[in-house]
């Protein structure tokens, strides 16, 4: 799963632990998991039927389309109202950028583990790199996943070091796909603005030189996958996050009513989640 989130920067320090991939590549279905990725709470909540439950889905073609815009505003409003989450098609993205990110994602993480140890999470107080974030102890308990991050705009803002050189592409279609990302988040706060009863400029404004990140995660599979957490329940503390899922593997849950509800991405879409710092009524 690829994230694009329009925030503030990830800062703090966080421990090193062991690379999830590598460990999960050492087990067998007879060798139990590591205590540390045992959760307990995995059992807590119920999980709603994925067959009765669909996230709602916005239109972003039809958003911009005077023809259509008005009812598809009152859809975005709904969904942000009513979920803080959405799917977005005809978002503009072009495929061949979406494709190659995908692939660069992909052999950027099935690289050996010293090659991606290369982009190793800095000991700077800017969790930019590779790795395990936000550990803070040696008794937390630790999501089975690895990530890469990197900070992408404003472009003062991004240190180099972290950004892999290999795939040859990756760093172009990193630039490339956010650009694009702040093109879509922009036309985005446009009518989430006017739902609001705000002049757009306003929205646009406060987020025009907000930081952006993208975070790539990375789930391997686990023998025991009802013990453990790809990551951690959370809310982001974003204007808002746009997901891309890389692969067919559903994994994205949200939580509404008390119930979480499994995510099936529409192809070619993005899954957009409102952060902590954005709030419709």
């Amino acid at each position: 799963m690829a994230k694009g989130e329009v925030h503030s920067q990830c800062a703090g320090h966080s421990l090193p632990v062991p690379n999830v991939q590598a460990l999960a590549a050492s087990l067998d279905l007879s060798t139990p998991i590591p205590e540390r990725y045992v959760r307990p709470e995995t059992k807590l909540d119920p999980i709603a039927p994925t067959n009765q439950i669909e996230l709602p889905v916005i239109d972003l073609a039809k958003l911009i389309d005077p023809a259509f815009s008005k009812e598809e505003a009152a859809k975005l409003h709904s969904a942000c109202h009513e979920w803080s989450f959405f799917q977005l098609v005809n978002h503009g993205v072009p495929d061949e950028l979406i494709e190659g990110l995908k692939a660069d994602t992909i052999e950027f993480f099935n690289k050996p583990l010293e090659e991606k140890m290369e982009y190793k999470l800095g000991s700077d107080g800017i969790l930019q790199g590779y790795g395990q974030a936000f550990v803070k102890s040696d008794e937390q308990k630790l999501d089975w996943s690895d990530l890469l991050y990197v900070m992408t705009r404003p472009v003062a803002l991004r240190n180099m070091k972290f950004w892999p050189t290999s795939p040859s592409t990756f760093k172009d279609n990193i630039d490339r796909y956010s650009l694009e990302l702040t093109k879509v988040a922009s036309c985005l706060w446009q009518y989430i603005a006017k739902n609001l009863g705000v002049a757009p400029e306003v929205l646009e404004q406060i987020f025009k030189d907000h930081p952006q990140g993208l975070r790539f995660n990375y789930y391997p599979p686990c023998p025991e996958s009802d013990k453990v957490i790809g990551i951690s329940p959370h809310s982001d503390a974003t204007g808002f996050s746009i997901l891309l899922q890389i692969n067919d593997v559903q994994g994205l849950q949200i939580r509404k009513d008390g119930e979480w509800i499994a995510v099936s991405a529409l192809p070619n879409s993005f899954i957009v989640n409102l952060g902590d710092i954005t709030e419709v009524n």
